[in-house]
């Protein structure tokens, strides 16, 4: 009984350590707090299930992330093939949610996430969760030659698609 109790203590810890970083990389990288969220818990029962498997207790950080990200990119498909489907039942075009932040970062926000899911995950992980490019290479399982090239292309994808005062152009 007293050993369950440590563990869940300890996982209640390592919960509250890394609840709000996970929350921000699904954020971004999706765009949306309540799905945001689902990801997040989704994640966390995923990387719990799993944490006795664990061979490096240190690695969890990096495990959560990794998981975060490929939930990210499952929804992504799942809606991709939902939004095509409600287009051939309607023949109707998607609808965008209304944003809730200022102007600038209104323009910001949907230039990112016009971006490629892997481009914008790219960017993500680099300046935001300020991975380095290897760090970044094993979130995504690729390279970090391939980072770099995600990131050149979205950030130019970005400067061009947002002028001066903020504004989409």
């Amino acid at each position: 009984m007293e050993a369950e109790s440590k563990a869940a203590g300890r996982l209640a810890d390592i919960y509250v350590r890394h609840l709000a970083s996970a929350r921000r990389l699904a954020y971004l990288v999706t765009g949306d707090r309540v799905i945001a969220e689902d990801l997040v818990q989704d994640a966390f029962l995923r990387v719990f299930g799993r944490f006795q498997d664990l061979r490096d207790p240190g690695a969890f950080e990096a495990y959560l992330r990794r998981t975060v990200v490929n939930l990210s990119r499952k929804h992504f498909r799942h809606q991709k093939v939902e939004r095509a489907y409600l287009q051939r039942q309607a023949g109707s075009t998607s609808v965008e949610a209304p944003g809730r932040d200022v102007p600038g970062e209104q323009a910001l926000r949907g230039a990112l996430l016009a971006l490629p899911l892997r481009q914008r995950t790219a960017i993500v992980l680099r300046f935001y969760e300020d991975l380095s490019e290897r760090q970044t290479a094993d979130v995504l399982r690729c390279r970090p030659g391939t980072v770099k090239s995600l990131v050149s292309r979205g950030m130019e994808t970005l400067r061009s698609s947002i002028d001066s005062e903020g504004e989409l152009r």
